[in-house]
């Protein structure tokens, strides 16, 4: 009996100091996470950049969508491809460098969210996506593109845009 005793005990300890030990080591697995997160990001936009098409998309889920600034720009993984391919072809397809970024997560880890903002050509933008962990590693999901608009210019960019949301909601009626 007291072996019995002596075992459970010492099993009780063994585990308690394996579960804090975990709980630990999950602190380190996000922490890492997030590095892999900004350096899967930054890589992706890269790519662009120096117009490598196979890095770029091969970064995107077969089941992607990419949402760009345009109202009529929500776009499959397929639609994006033959939208971008002549981009990248020339040689140039677009340059966006993350000015920072905010990294959430699922408690598994295995999801992850974020919104960045970004310096590009069309002047500060916003991005935002979400990214899932395979045996592969990241692959993004969903990205979402805006054009960050000052608020005392908002007018400026409704009128500015007024007749072309017009003739794009006709299709909704």
């Amino acid at each position: 009996m007291k072996n019995l005793t002596l075992f459970v005990f010492a099993a009780t300890i063994l585990l308690a100091c394996n579960t804090t030990k975990k709980k630990s080591s999950s602190k380190l697995n996000f922490t890492k996470a997030k590095q892999d997160v900004n350096f899967f990001m930054d890589d992706w936009h890269l790519a662009a950049t120096e117009a490598n098409y196979e890095n770029y998309f091969s970064k995107l889920d077969t089941a992607s969508v990419f949402i760009g600034t345009d109202a009529s720009e929500n776009w499959t993984k397929k639609e994006f491809e033959g939208f971008s391919k002549p981009y990248f072809d020339n040689g140039k397809a677009w340059d966006f460098k993350s000015l920072e970024r905010n990294i959430y997560f699922s408690k598994d880890g295995s999801i992850a969210w974020f919104d960045e903002l970004l310096n590009t050509w069309m002047g500060t933008c916003r991005g935002s996506g979400v990214l899932e962990r395979n045996e592969n590693g990241w692959t993004l999901k969903h990205y979402v593109l805006s054009v960050a608009i000052p608020n005392d210019a908002v007018q400026e960019v409704i009128s500015a845009k007024k007749e072309k949301d017009a003739i794009f909601l006709k299709k909704f009626k």
